[in-house]
């Protein structure tokens, strides 16, 4: 159930443990847990307890703010990557932040004490594992190698002096918690909203194994390398965990017929109970104090953001061929004019000025022209690049509302399992034309483009990654455009080391600025494209390729444990 609407009848505790200087997230019980004697007796005193990580924290709101916003594909004038500049400092760590497995840990230590059939529980017991494994990966991600820790801690436990963990050893000890998850969670689709299943469980591990074989393989030979490394043992696991979830025949990718507007409608429907590809959403329910703030409310203006260049250059032109191939491409006097003879998926990510902006109670539409025409009147209309974003928006005033709404946010669809596991069977070297008619032609049938065929790839001239092969390159494409603006854009530049060639030294384009009406208000580069970080990194981004791809611990961590060690890089 979301934890939105749930009032939990804890007991709440607070156990301090005095003298000790170290008082981290590690030895800490949790506080919102209770004392044994009078909790953990029964299986809904563990669904409660597991109720508290159906938050917002774990399955946060995606809106303008966040869903890839700082990265080469949607930025902010007003908010520069500091990772990408390079110039963050070990001051600014964030924290080893364990409260999550802490809690967990708890759980762990007590659900035994439940006095019925393991069969009744073995959900809760389910999910304690998966979110246990979506912490770890967190963590994982930000500082590489960390202690891995499956106990409640003390001030006396030695292992918080422990040194860390290697970071595949993590990873192994992660996706094993999610086999056990996948074991023990309910195998029925069910509403999608309420609690998760083995479904979700295993697209996660297919999301965690494929990033640690990609992260072991492309950073081999760097200070990020792993010792003893085995990425293909990795992706035969991310290969084989979505293609169960393939195989399971309860999912599909959501398509009415409409080439011109299901992708874009997908993320503007107001419910995914019935929906064959969300498999895990957040619904709201302003009645019962659910809601998502004013999502949609934000999403009326571009108030800075923009969609680069180097998104709208990736997709295709309807011949399937990419724009420096394909006569049928029109080049970029104006947006509207850009997004002919594209891949569908350009007009249904990136507003138009013909495409609806506000549609009123009586059906009146107002169009995206008003906007557009008014770019660089004020802050409120105004874009970092011209390019705005259109995903996530649905035009219908209903929704708005500047402080409550009831904007569903999806969680984890059915598109990642299918790209995720093309990809692994590409990097295993395994990959055949019924792999990619099985996934990628599913994703570009919805909107109408021709189906990729691995003997017959086009030369990219302009693809990301020219070193690789012409297969991965378009398998990358296709996620990047398929995903874009839901959260992966950093995650995949990570695993893939792909900072060389995406971030340094360069830095986000934007539209052509002589389409505006008014004068822009932001630097534009020789070629007439808007520039907007032109004053503010003159020389392109600065990312560290020896240290940014990891977060620093901080100088406190250290001085309580120096046995941690400083990650690669960081002073």
């Amino acid at each position: 159930m979301n934890r939105f609407n749930i009032i939990t009848p804890f007991l709440v505790v607070s156990v301090v443990f005095g003298a000790c200087k170290k008082t981290d997230y590690l030895q800490k019980y949790p506080l919102d847990a209770v004392t044994e004697p009078v909790f953990f007796k029964t299986p809904n005193d563990l669904k409660l307890y597991v109720n508290q990580y159906y938050d917002r924290s774990t399955f946060p709101i995606m809106d303008k703010s966040r869903g890839d916003a700082g990265t080469d594909i949607y930025i902010t004038e007003t908010s520069i990557n500091t990772r990408f500049q390079g110039i963050r400092t070990v001051n600014s760590a964030p924290p080893l932040d364990y409260r999550g497995v802490r809690s967990v840990n708890y759980f762990f230590a007590n659900y035994h004490n439940v006095e019925a059939d393991f069969e009744q529980y073995k959900q809760y017991v389910g999910e304690a594992h998966f979110f246990r494994a979506m912490f770890y990966f967190t963590l994982l991600k930000m500082f590489g190698n960390v202690q891995w820790v499956d106990q409640v801690l003390t001030t006396g436990s030695p292992e918080l002096y422990d040194t860390r963990t290697p970071r595949n050893m993590v990873a192994d000890k992660i996706l094993a918690d999610l086999d056990s998850a996948a074991s023990y969670l309910s195998a029925e689709k069910t509403n999608g909203y309420t609690r998760i299943n083995k479904w979700v469980a295993l697209l996660y591990q297919s999301r965690v194994a494929l990033y640690e074989g990609s992260w072991e393989k492309y950073h081999a030979g760097t200070s990020f390398g792993v010792s003893d490394a085995d990425p293909d043992k990795y992706f035969q696991k991310a290969a084989g965990a979505a293609a169960q979830v393939m195989a399971s025949g309860l999912f599909d990718i959501y398509a009415t017929g409409h080439t011109g507007r299901d992708y874009n409608d997908l993320f503007g429907l107001r419910d995914y109970s019935d929906n064959p590809e969300v498999m895990f959403w957040t619904k709201m329910d302003r009645e019962l104090g659910i809601h998502s703030h004013s999502k949609l409310y934000r999403m009326e203006t571009p108030e800075g953001y923009g969609i680069t260049k180097e998104l709208a250059d990736a997709y295709l032109c309807t011949d399937g061929k990419p724009i420096s191939k394909s006569g049928l491409f029109k080049g970029y006097a104006d947006i509207t004019t850009e997004s002919e003879n594209r891949d569908p998926r350009f007009r249904q990510t990136i507003f138009t000025t013909d495409a609806p902006w506000m549609i009123a109670q009586n059906g009146t539409v107002r169009t995206y022209q008003e906007a557009y025409n008014n770019l660089y009147t004020n802050s409120t209309n105004s874009s970092a690049t011209g390019y705005i974003r259109r995903k996530d928006y649905n035009p219908n005033a209903v929704y708005h509302d500047l402080n409550f709404e009831e904007t569903p946010s999806i969680q984890f669809r059915y598109a990642e399992v299918l790209l995720n596991y093309i990809e692994a069977r590409a990097e295993l070297g395994e990959a055949t034309q019924t792999d990619i008619d099985n996934t990628i032609k599913k994703l570009r049938d919805r909107v109408g483009m021709p189906n990729l065929l691995i003997n017959a790839i086009e030369t990219d001239p302009n693809w990301d990654f020219p070193a690789l092969s012409p297969l991965i390159n378009e398998i990358r494409r296709e996620r990047k455009v398929e995903l874009a603006l839901e959260d992966f854009r950093w995650n995949d530049i990570a695993r893939w080391a792909g900072a060389d060639e995406l971030i340094v030294g360069k830095r986000p384009g934007g539209a052509k600025a002589a389409q505006f009406s008014h004068a822009p208000a932001l630097p534009v580069d020789p070629n007439g494209f808007l520039d907007p970080f032109a004053n503010a990194v003159p020389n392109g981004y600065g990312f560290k390729t020896d240290r940014d791809y990891l977060d620093p611990i901080s100088i406190n961590e250290l001085n309580l444990n120096p046995d941690l060690k400083q990650n690669p890089g960081w002073q």
